[in-house]
């Protein structure tokens, strides 16, 4: 199965022809290819699926999406969705 995992975009730098950022997914840092959303900003939401980041979100989507996948038994978020680690070490 494919998941899309959002996180938050702390840094993003310009290294050849590739934009790439550092986002926080939900406690673990992952250095992740922005070239499919070149007008993601620092500071926002991403999805990000296979080292890409592949659409923007809201903070309040990312938040369900992490409730949901705590519901379905993929994650372990706590109170804090987007703060807490992932318990499935993947990213």
């Amino acid at each position: 199965m494919c998941l899309a995992v959002p996180g938050k975009l702390i840094s993003a730098e310009e290294i050849g022809d590739n934009r790439l950022g550092m986002v926080d997914l939900g406690g673990q840092q992952r250095q992740v290819f922005l070239d499919f959303i070149p007008e993601a900003r620092v500071g926002e939401y991403v999805l990000v699926h296979a080292g890409f980041a592949i659409s923007r979100l809201d903070e309040e989507e990312a938040e369900q999406t992490y409730h949901l996948l705590e519901r379905i038994g993929m994650i372990e978020t706590g109170a804090q969705a987007p703060e807490t680690p992932l318990s499935t070490g993947q990213g």
